[in-house]
């Protein structure tokens, strides 16, 4: 593949795995009765959290696997299985209602000042899915360079997370329940595909065929 190719690639999957549409829903929930400038306070800091939770696994990942004897190739095998799972219930809308309950969860267990650290920056942005693609995409774009260009690459879509976030009454009236479906089981053979490529990929690198 080529550095556009590569770039493409670890965008889409990010995107796909971040969700922006399927937050929207969630965070209107999970900010009802908040003001639109609350809103956006717990968005942007949200936001921010999260971007940094991933950008310490994208340049750190590799050195964690490493320290715990564990090769790319099959930290590769891992986290494709892992996202296809996450893709199987995109498809089959299992990964909203997971999320809807863990929103539940803490807001009776944390006041409304945290929830832009818990739930929303983890699990529901940088979730498992998410880190396990950032570690991943850090072994397809070795070097300073990868590693700044992958940075980038989480900031694009940390933005497009926290741009849905800010219209996410509009975004939610737009799509209705319908489009929300067909979007997220879109999405989730999109994700089904690229964990499939992840595999192929560990395989090969892990048997170095």
């Amino acid at each position: 593949m080529t550095t556009i190719e590569l770039l493409v690639n670890a965008l889409t999957t990010l995107l796909v795995t971040l969700d922006p549409p399927g937050l929207a829903p969630l965070f209107l929930g999970l900010t009802r009765g908040m003001s639109r400038s609350q809103r956006k306070q717990v968005a942007v800091r949200g936001s921010i959290i999260a971007f940094g939770i991933l950008a310490v696994f994208a340049l750190l990942g590799a050195s964690i696997l490493s320290a715990l004897g564990i090769s790319m190739g099959a930290f590769r095998i891992a986290g494709g299985v892992m996202l296809f799972v996450i893709a199987f219930e995109m498809i089959f809308e299992k990964r909203n209602e997971r999320k809807e309950k863990t929103s539940e969860e803490a807001i009776t267990r944390d006041h409304v000042h945290n929830i832009a650290v818990f739930p929303l920056a983890l699990p529901l942005i940088a979730g498992p899915g998410a880190i396990s693609a950032t570690i991943l995409l850090a072994g397809s774009l070795p070097g300073a360079v990868g590693r700044i260009e992958l940075l980038a690459v989480i900031a694009l879509s940390v933005l497009a997370v926290f741009c849905s976030l800010l219209i996410a009454d509009r975004l939610d009236r737009f799509l209705g329940f319908t489009g929300r479906a067909i979007l997220t089981r879109l999405l989730g053979v999109i994700l089904a595909a690229l964990s499939v490529q992840f595999v192929v990929d560990g395989v090969k690198s892990a048997f170095a065929l």
